[in-house]
């Protein structure tokens, strides 16, 4: 996608404020490609967390990115740091599936989707506003990194079945936590691969993997072999830091006909 041509619209990358809906959720954000909204369950739990979706509605044609969008897209982001009383928020993402649009291979969504977002409280049992200054790519031959700032008062319609509704179906669609019989091993590479065996019910030509490039990290698209009776996908490492990280790990996802799931694996 390196030949992808970049449009900067004034009236998509342009700071905007949108006013709060009459609901738990966001006014809708307008561009040329579609519209997004935030959405949340509008109650804290005990442990001052608000679930929430950033809600994309892409019009037919159009795409948006996975948390590694491939070479030349832009991936969600999500600022929070001019909310009242909100700590953290950490975005999830539904399994992606991988496209070839003639420009360069990439992870995303090619139809609507929400991706599911995790509010935490500074204060539990105070009032909390967030106000999301939100970036992101919709593109179609061109693409449009959207910039806006969505504003929330989770108390305003706390009750409101819709959002509580849509919130629920995204997070339970996210992939399942990768277990021994559903999930990855990695295998000895080198400096320059990233190869893993995976494990996985269903077809094995339906099986994808999927590795977050993060901490300087980037990744190539995998190939596929077979060895002794395991599929195995080699990664290219296209970048990686000068030292490799020593804490947390890359998120992935492995796709198949019967479902998704997802982990963390160690820095190659």
């Amino acid at each position: 996608m390196q030949s992808l041509k970049i449009l900067v619209l004034g009236t998509a990358i342009g700071l905007v404020t949108v006013l709060p809906a009459s609901a738990s959720s966001s006014a809708w954000y307008n561009s040329e490609g579609g519209k997004v909204r935030l959405v949340t369950s509008g109650k804290p739990d005990q442990a001052g967390r608000i679930q929430g979706v950033l809600d994309i509605a892409l019009k037919p044609g159009w795409k948006t990115y996975w948390r590694d969008p491939g070479d030349a897209g832009v991936p969600p982001q999500l600022d929070i740091s001019a909310s009242t009383n909100i700590a953290n928020a950490a975005l999830s993402f539904p399994a992606p599936q991988r496209h070839d649009d003639g420009y360069g291979k990439w992870a995303g969504y090619n139809y609507p989707v929400s991706l599911p977002v995790t509010f935490t409280l500074a204060t539990p049992n105070q009032p909390a506003v967030i106000d999301a200054d939100i970036f992101l790519g919709i593109c179609e031959t061109i693409c449009i990194p959207v910039q806006t700032r969505l504003t929330v008062d989770p108390t305003s319609d706390p009750d409101n079945a819709d959002d509580a509704a849509l919130v629920k179906a995204s997070f339970t669609a996210l992939p399942a936590q990768a277990r021994p019989d559903f999930g990855i091993n990695v295998l000895p590479g080198d400096h320059e691969t990233l190869v893993v065996e995976a494990s996985f019910p269903g077809d094995p030509e339906a099986a994808d993997f999927f590795v977050a490039g993060e901490r300087d990290y980037m990744f190539g698209a995998p190939s596929r072999s077979e060895k002794d009776g395991k599929l195995i996908f080699t990664v290219p490492i296209l970048d990686r830091p000068s030292t490799t990280p020593t804490d947390g790990g890359l998120h992935y996802t492995l796709t198949s006909s019967a479902g998704a799931v997802e982990g963390l694996l160690p820095f190659p």
